[in-house]
């Protein structure tokens, strides 16, 4: 045994995480780092992320996928090295924590993959508390938030959960005061889709139209009033995702989805974030199982979820 690892019993840490609807995303144009500014509202849905940390006498990080998870990841490459979102939050835990150990982290999959709800960010989310609580790191939540954004622009949310305006690179969080339910259908796509080459569609697509994009330096406040009253009427009137068209020049099945949603009975569909998974906005959590059930019936992978949910948490605590 290693004599770090000999300082606390071993332990498992597992820790949920929540995945993310984009309810407006406004996209600048490409600035000369290759990055572009937005300015988003995030919404935490309840389709969770787990992960399970399990310190281990043997040093380094080992990463491993649940058998539990309820994704079909037959034909999904997931890294399960340093390339993992999941197994960099540890690495980084590890730097900054006195009595890190070896650890294993074994992942259970809900959240769409490469689906634009930031899945991998939970998982790095969710890794980062784990590590934090089982190496006894003490870090409040604004050291490990500050430790996420290291890791990429939408970790830092999935730790603070809720409803939160993002600037910049999506990463200056501000949380809003939205705590009224709103429900929602999220449908799966059998493909992923590349962040930047979807961003880079939007470039291509602008620069065809001739279109000079500005620099967003707010949201629209309509939406966050929305959210504020759990208007959904009101909120489908102002749902807006820029890079939506360029999801669906790459994949135009996603505007079959949209229509089919919303021939079903949702009030309005968007493109969450980067895609290719839909978020169908419904009346109430019954029109949103009913939505659900009628996709399912017709072939797709539907799940009836609601939002604001809270960020990341520590769901148990067992010593081995």
């Amino acid at each position: 045994m290693n004599a770090l690892a000999g300082r606390f019993p071993a332990r498992t840490v597992r820790v949920k995480a929540p995945g993310k609807v984009n309810v407006s995303l406004d996209v600048g144009p490409l600035r000369q780092d290759g990055y572009h500014s937005v300015a988003s509202v995030y919404l935490a849905v309840s389709l969770y992320e787990e992960v399970s940390a399990t310190s281990t006498v043997s040093p380094g990080i080992t990463v491993s996928i649940s058998p539990d998870s309820t994704l079909d990841l037959d034909d999904v490459d997931i890294p399960l090295d340093e390339n993992n979102l999941a197994y960099k939050a540890a690495a980084i835990m590890a730097d900054v924590s006195e009595h890190a150990t070896g650890v294993h982290l074994e992942i259970t999959k809900r959240v769409p993959v490469a689906g634009g709800m930031g899945g991998g960010s939970a998982d790095a989310a969710a890794t980062l508390l784990a590590c934090d609580a089982l190496w006894n790191s003490g870090l409040s939540r604004e050291e490990l938030a500050h430790l996420a954004g290291e890791l990429g622009a939408d970790v830092p949310f999935s730790l603070l959960g809720g409803t939160a305006v993002g600037l910049g690179l999506g990463d200056e969080l501000s949380p809003a005061l939205a705590k009224a339910q709103t429900d929602w259908v999220l449908v799966a796509a059998d493909y992923g889709l590349s962040t930047p080459e979807v961003y880079r569609t939007l470039d291509r697509l602008r620069e065809a139209e001739g279109v000079v994009a500005a620099e967003p330096e707010a949201v629209d406040p309509k939406i966050l009033q929305a959210l504020r009253s759990g208007d959904a009427d009101a909120l489908s009137r102002v749902l807006v995702n820029d890079l939506q068209r360029a999801s669906i020049e790459l994949a135009p099945d996603l505007r079959v989805t949209l229509g089919m949603g919303e021939s079903l009975g949702a009030i309005a569909g968007i493109v969450s974030g980067s895609g290719p998974t839909v978020a169908l906005l419904a009346h109430s959590p019954s029109a949103a199982e009913s939505l659900a059930e009628d996709l399912l019936h017709r072939g797709m992978t539907a799940w009836a979820v609601h939002g604001p949910v809270p960020g990341a948490r520590i769901i148990s605590d067992t010593l081995l």
